[in-house]
């Protein structure tokens, strides 16, 4: 079977900064894979483009440029904070706010945010809240394991159901 929209696919790959010879960002093995539901609009569009139509045991590799990944870095997703906002019964969590800790935060509409600690001083917390890879260009390798049809109930919920994917 080949990959196309409502199909599961499991697959393992080796991320790298920019290129062949990048430094490893991430891995997913064989033991351990991604396994997610094709076309469900849980990956980055460019991703699933270049997975289009192959069929387990095919290898891929490919490269996406940041624009097409998660985006450049945006100077505005760099914002000051009051470090007020830090402050459990009147202490800092001098922990937490380690140079280069990633916190959960909130927006002021609910949304979850992870922002990475940048500066502390006695008045604010500078956050960096772009996407960790934002700015940079990837670069793919791998090798499909599994395309399997995704069953009604996945389709519906939007994502795979089991061993790889979700449970409930």
């Amino acid at each position: 079977m080949q990959i196309e929209k409502n199909t599961v696919v499991s697959l393992s790959y080796t991320l790298k900064a920019d290129n062949a010879e990048g430094e490893v960002i991430e891995v997913a093995r064989e033991t351990d894979p991604l396994v997610f539901l094709y076309g469900a609009g849980s990956m980055l569009p460019r991703f699933e483009e270049n997975l289009a139509n192959l069929k387990s045991g095919d290898p891929f590799e490919f490269r996406l440029e940041s624009a097409d990944a998660y985006g450049d870095q945006d100077p505005n997703a760099i914002i000051d904070l009051d470090i007020e906002i830090f402050k459990i019964d009147g202490k800092t969590d001098e922990e937490m706010l380690t140079i280069g800790n990633i916190i959960p935060m909130r927006d002021s509409e609910g949304h979850m945010l992870q922002g990475r600690v940048l500066a502390v001083t006695p008045q604010a917390v500078t956050m960096d809240f772009n996407h960790p890879m934002a700015g940079q260009n990837l670069h793919f390798t791998g090798s499909i394991l599994e395309v399997r049809q995704a069953t009604a109930e996945e389709i519906s919920h939007g994502h795979v159901h089991g061993h790889g994917g979700h449970n409930h």
